[in-house]
């Protein structure tokens, strides 16, 4: 097998690029679009709320996948990292004068360091964080985070999650994950958490943001890390890149296919309201 360059990584880049950072669900997610306009009501907030919860809760799924699945120690160790955060450990800080968060809410948890040392709390898991989140709007623990309530569009994301994001070839897995971060870093986070402000000053006080708020605040930082694993992955001797950009593709439409259900569902609660 020929030896990989740094030109022959540079035209990779461009493909992936291409590929990625144009797909429909990154540039053009009419969904998020609408709702940061601040329009939506208790029932639309309600049912984002119900699918994002069950898409969260069963992502851990798929993240224990992709650690079973880990190409080696070091992807093994990072899958991880975002497994146990996942599940309630709190980064512990590793930069000198990095201050040990105190609290529990999200909004004052840090979004940097390591899980190794970290300190484990239930409140800290990202499925009770969006249980705290539910609650003003009169959502419980059964009514969340169940593959029971999850729309077709919403499970079949969660599928290709788990197939795909945690598939055991190791460069369809790196695609997806490659796709998956960079969406999560595009704006959608940005984009629901202005419409849930305006929701949250308009009728619902008592809601708490701290959930998006600090997934927003670390997908900048997963995505920035993104270019350094593509580097590390494509000089693997077993690193194929149609396979990576097949796993990135295939995986941007099962997140297009969540956010145009999405979509789809306000179009026809709007439709019924009118008539």
């Amino acid at each position: 097998m020929p030896v990989r360059t740094s030109g022959d990584l540079a035209r990779f880049r461009s493909r992936v690029e291409a590929l990625v950072h144009h797909h429909p669900v990154v540039v053009d997610n009419a969904y998020t679009r609408w709702f940061a306009e601040g329009t939506a009501d208790r029932d639309e907030v309600r049912h984002l709320t119900v699918q994002f919860s069950v898409f969260s809760h069963l992502f851990v799924e798929a993240q224990f996948r992709k650690v079973m699945n880990a190409a080696d120690l070091e992807s093994y160790r990072s899958g991880k990292e975002i497994l146990m955060n996942e599940l309630g450990v709190v980064f512990r800080p590793t930069k000198a004068g990095q201050a040990v968060p105190e609290g529990e809410d999200p909004d004052i948890v840090g979004t940097e360091g390591t899980v190794d040392g970290g300190r484990f709390r239930f409140t800290a898991a990202h499925f009770e964080w969006l249980l705290r989140f539910g609650a003003p709007l009169g959502l419980g623990f059964d009514e969340m985070g169940k593959r029971r309530h999850g729309t077709a569009s919403t499970l079949f994301f969660c599928d290709e999650l788990f197939r795909i994001y945690g598939s055991e070839d190791a460069s369809i897995a790196e695609g997806a994950s490659y796709a998956v971060e960079n969406w999560a870093a595009a704006g959608f986070w940005k984009e629901l958490i202005a419409g849930l402000t305006a929701f949250k000053e308009r009728e619902c006080p008592e809601l708490p943001l701290g959930f998006w708020i600090w997934h927003d605040k670390i997908e900048d930082q997963h995505a920035a890390h993104t270019a350094d694993e593509l580097a590390e992955a494509f000089f693997r001797p077993d690193f194929d890149e149609n396979k990576f950009l097949a796993g990135a593709a295939e995986m941007l439409d099962g997140v297009k296919a969540f956010w145009d259900g999405l979509e789809a569902d306000r179009l026809a609660y709007e439709e019924r309201h009118v008539a």
